[in-house]
């Protein structure tokens, strides 16, 4: 499956939306993708399983880049 990570690159501030990033990853459960990012030091906000119609969407999209955990 394919999941669409929202996330902050700092940890320990409040989550501001002009700051939210956004990580695709392939993976198959959301705790896995949850095991494979605790090491990288980000703040997640949300993880969203992206179905065949938003995942075409996103590839649209210049920066998608889809990581596989």
């Amino acid at each position: 499956m394919i999941f669409k990570v929202l996330y902050q690159e700092l940890p320990h501030e409040v989550p501001v939306r002009e700051r939210t990033k956004s990580l695709y990853v392939e993976a198959e459960t959301e705790r896995r993708v949850r095991e494979k990012l605790s090491d990288r030091g980000i703040n997640i906000e949300f993880i969203q399983v992206l179905d065949e119609e938003h995942l075409n969407y996103e590839k649209q999209s210049e920066d998608f880049e889809l990581e596989n955990v």
